[in-house]
């Protein structure tokens, strides 16, 4: 059975960093990290494809997708964190190509990990 363990929530003050970790029972060729907020739709954070990563507007220049292939691990390095980034983050995973921020065309979640920025 694949099994997403997400690490690495936490609470931190606006300005501050945390960095996320997932690891995954099985190799994955697609690995993303989504969010969702209270009242609020699943929206994608950053995914990453072999070499190629994608971002959500709102996060690029402040978070950084990255994975150890090695440890089926994918991180999410997030820095300069806002308020507007508190939300559950959730790791999901696919082996199949497709739009990189459509969360229902991943097939693999993991339990989520809350991150809370306060101002």
């Amino acid at each position: 059975q694949v099994q997403l363990v997400e690490s690495g929530g936490g609470s931190v003050q606006a300005g501050g960093s945390l960095r996320l970790s997932c690891e995954a029972t099985s190799s994955f060729y697609y690995m993303a990290w989504f969010r969702q907020a209270p009242g609020k739709e699943r929206e994608g954070v950053a995914a990453i494809w072999h070499v190629y990563t994608y971002y959500a507007d709102s996060v690029k220049g402040r978070f950084t997708i990255s994975q150890d292939n090695a440890k089926k691990t994918v991180y999410l390095q997030m820095n300069s964190l806002k308020p507007e980034d508190s939300a559950m983050y959730y790791c999901a995973a696919r082996r199949y190509a497709g739009t990189w921020n459509s969360p229902e065309q991943y097939n693999y979640w993991g339990q989520g990990t809350q991150v809370t920025v306060s101002s």
